[in-house]
């Protein structure tokens, strides 16, 4: 599983790229459905048997980031969430049904995707289903005013070209953030307060094992657009923006 399928460099086609497009949307889909045990829960999960955009499998990765969220429970309930390269949507479900968080999934810019999600959120019981942006990293975001205080994502930094346009996507939704609502607002004064995780943050595990070159140009990508980065254990990554407040003992 922990294999590329494909070669990075037809990761995220051009705009331009219309025949690779067409031949994905034609060509006849198949699935695998797995039981995937995460902490004190099973999941019924359809994965796809190949996906161009590697949104076919479930990483381990995954498993232990929930194991790290369940952990830090309490500094991530009644948080506004959003997960990026949500893929089969697993983690996103497994935070909705553990922890009834408010989440919503996104993936690149593909049907597939969207209706895989949904799918696999009516086999767990959850109706109506998650919400879901398509979004291909690096173009304009289609929210313009994006109110989620905890972005998180597991394993998304295999390929190292996209990551210029991660960049500018998380430097968006972290740097364009306006709470929704008086919770927010509140959350907010109790983290100065040094509980929990900042807010907005971006929470990324990263268990796969690229070079370290390569994976530095990701966190330096980050700080020279005016991010800041930590490392704060199990090989979770708390990255937020320069100015906001450093919050709890471990942050």
């Amino acid at each position: 599983m922990d294999i590329a399928l494909f070669s990075p460099s037809s990761l995220f086609p051009d705009e331009d790229d219309t025949s690779s497009h067409n031949e994905k949307t034609e060509a006849q889909q198949s699935y695998e459905e797995r039981r995937h045990e995460f902490p004190g829960m099973e999941l019924f999960i359809r994965e796809f048997s190949f996906h161009q955009l590697n949104a076919n499998l479930l990483w381990p990765g995954t498993f232990a980031f929930a194991e790290f969220l369940v952990q830090h429970r309490s500094w991530i309930e009644g948080r506004r969430c959003i997960e990026l390269g949500s893929g089969t949507g697993a983690l996103a479900i497994y935070l909705r049904k553990s922890f009834c968080l408010d989440i919503t999934t996104s993936d690149y810019d593909d049907q597939e995707i969207e209706e895989n999600v949904a799918h696999n959120c009516r086999a767990n019981g959850i109706i109506p289903v998650l919400p879901h942006i398509k979004h291909t990293w690096g173009a304009t975001f289609p929210i313009t005013d994006p109110d989620w205080d905890l972005i998180i994502a597991s394993d998304i930094l295999l390929y190292v070209k996209q990551y210029t346009n991660l960049i500018k996507t998380l430097s968006f939704l972290l740097k364009s953030y306006k709470p929704k609502d008086n919770k927010a607002v509140k959350r907010m004064e109790i983290e100065q307060n040094g509980v929990g995780f900042p807010q907005p943050v971006f929470l990324m595990s990263w268990r796969r094992r690229i070079g370290k070159e390569d994976e530095s140009l990701f966190f330096t990508g980050c700080e020279n657009v005016g991010l800041e980065v930590k490392h704060i254990g199990s090989r979770v990554y708390c990255i937020k923006p320069r100015h906001a407040t450093v919050s709890g003992d471990n942050i």
